[in-house]
């Protein structure tokens, strides 16, 4: 039941996959498809709009370009200039506005003032120094001129020399308005310029384009950052062919050049209708494969339902078992309990048992202050007989050092009759171990053992007993110097180093360890009989797990033994702790 449950499962799962990946498939090559078609339609319909543009541009051009040259010819204008009577030369320019459809008409004697205009705001002003005034002056054909306009924008303007016997009267001006262009242009999704032969756009729909240059006028309308830029451009899809950013949305850029002075008409064209057209498309497949697989949910719901059915039947027995296992399992936990308190009576009857092991550790640890109050006592004499009283004092003031110590031993073996540890307390290892190695200096002395220490210059700090854990030191010690008795040069290095825990490192170049499953035991030693009982290692141990560390020991690579003292580090949280 369970397996073909399982199979059904992994069989739903890979159908589901299976019609994602193929709705993944679709609406990618959809994607590709579509956009490319409805690209080429957009830039198709693109292209001929920018030729109409094209065209637009030119037959105005070209329709005024006429005008100069007829009224070049006007006998009113020509008798007007010649006898200096411009009364009705302003009518008459205002009755060739109508049908010529011109921005505006001037008409200028040869020192360049207006004398007549279809702007009469215009009338008496001083042109002599306008460029289409100059040009138009020094040449007997039609001239086209662009000026700058102080309230923005250009002046596009064909002048002509108006002679009378060969010899220039005046100048005629006519404004070519193209504004009107701009503004039929606007009404149109494109963005569109016009661009002289230096590349200054002239004619835009955007008036901020107006003076610049293409690059300039893209930048003046690019998002702050490309990450506005990222956010604004993500409909786009990166199928389209983006020539350049408008608003922060993706275009389509077309040129064509206007047989006019080099001027070139430039149009961006947006990938909304582009976007629209495939986003409908894709939502209708992606809606269909929704449908698929809804429709497929709840096929699967309809068997899973009837699946339900056939697993209520079970519940009921799930249930009575469940009540069976909760009141064994409280029975379970009932036992442990017992046990465990049953645990704790037989872990003290076994210590108050091993009392009579502790006795023969304690004669091991007296041993140690015995030998060195021995020497102390030889040197006391020795100074005394030398007459040095002071230095004797000292001798006798480290024997009664050794003797309290003594004392504090055999305080331990009332430990081992309770069920709680003595109180812990701060302890810093690194005065320890000095302590200890100057306890140890007599033998140290005697052997002549090279003794390599490495200590930081802070204090190291650990939660314990003191007096304890010089114990266990000065017992790595004894250790480490009865290894190397049979070696030729002796030494013997300590490493004390504070990181993540406090390690405490002891190694000899003696003989090594032969035993390391059992170097912990009681009662295993590899000295010989009256030198040790076997039980320093095994207290020294308890020692350091009673302050919450280990002890371990391996053989050295290049012989001899390492002991390893790990515990942890004193800080606010373990003090709290104990």
């Amino acid at each position: 039941m369970n397996a073909a449950r399982i199979s059904v499962v992994w069989w739903t799962r890979i159908l589901v996959g299976a019609l994602v990946l193929l709705a993944c498939v679709v609406v990618y090559s959809s994607n590709a498809l579509l956009t490319e078609r409805f690209t080429e339609r957009t830039r198709g319909g693109a292209e001929v709009r920018l030729a109409l543009y094209s065209a637009n541009l030119l037959s105005e051009l070209q329709r005024n370009s006429i005008v100069p040259q007829l009224l070049a010819r006007d006998p009113a204008l020509i008798g007007a200039l010649n006898s200096g009577d411009f009364t009705q030369s302003t009518a008459r320019l205002l009755s060739f506005v109508d049908e010529i459809g011109a921005a505006s008409l001037l008409l200028m004697d040869t020192d360049g003032r207006v004398v007549a205009a279809t702007d009469r705001e215009r009338l008496g002003e001083n042109r002599r120094h306008q460029r289409s005034f100059v040009e138009a002056l020094r040449s007997n054909i039609t001239t086209f001129t662009v000026d700058d306009r102080n309230e923005g924008g250009f002046d596009f303007t064909y002048s002509r020399r108006i002679e009378d016997g060969g010899l220039g009267i005046g100048v005629v001006s006519v404004g070519v308005d193209l504004a009107k262009l701009e503004r039929s242009w606007a009404g149109i999704s494109d963005a569109v310029m016009v661009l002289d032969s230096t590349g200054r756009a002239i004619l835009a729909t955007e008036p901020r384009w107006r003076g610049r240059t293409e690059e300039e006028a893209v930048a003046l309308l690019e998002p702050q950052s490309a990450i506005e830029r990222a956010l604004r451009g993500t409909p786009d899809w990166s199928a389209l062919p983006i020539d350049a950013y408008l608003r922060g949305d993706g275009v389509m850029r077309q040129e064509v050049r206007v047989p006019f002075q080099g001027w070139r008409v430039v149009s961006f064209t947006t990938f909304q209708s582009v976007r629209e057209r495939v986003n409908s498309i894709l939502a209708l497949e992606i809606m269909g494969f929704a449908i698929l697989l809804a429709g497929l949910f709840w096929f699967l719901s309809r068997r899973s339902n009837l699946a339900a059915r056939m697993f209520q039947r079970e519940s009921a027995e799930l249930r009575q078992l469940n009540n069976r296992l909760q009141r064994e399992i409280a029975e379970r936990q009932k036992v442990e309990k017992d046990l465990e308190v049953a645990e704790q009576t037989v872990a003290q009857t076994s210590k108050l048992a091993a009392l009579g092991e502790m006795s023969a550790a304690v004669s091991h640890e007296l041993n140690q202050p015995l030998a060195a109050m021995k020497t102390y006592l030889a040197g006391a004499r020795l100074l005394i007989s030398r007459e040095r009283p002071d230095e004797a004092v000292v001798a006798v003031a480290r024997i009664d050092g050794l003797i309290e110590r003594m004392g504090a031993i055999t305080k331990q073996l009332k430990s081992y009759a309770r069920k709680g540890a003595d109180s812990l307390e701060p302890v810093d290892v690194k005065e320890a171990v000095l302590s200890s190695l100057s306890m140890m200096e007599p033998q140290l002395r005697q052997r002549q053992v090279a003794i390599s220490r490495t200590l930081p210059d802070r204090p190291v700090m650990i939660f314990g007993d003191r007096m304890r854990l010089e114990q266990v030191i000065i017992n790595l010690l004894r250790n480490a110097l009865d290894a190397t008795k049979m070696t030729t040069d002796p030494r013997i290095d300590i490493l004390l180093a504070q990181g993540n825990v406090v390690r405490l490192t002891v190694r000899d170049n003696g003989t090594g360890i032969d035993e390391l499953d059992e170097l912990f035991e009681p009662f295993y030693t590899t000295k010989q009989p009256g030198d040790g009982t076997g039980l320093g290692l095994a207290i020294s141990s308890g020692i350091v797990n009673d302050f919450g560390g280990r002890l371990t020991g391996r053989n050295a690579v290049g012989g001899g033994a390492v002991f390893e003292v790990e515990l942890p580090i004193l800080n606010a949280d373990t003090e709290a702790a104990e």
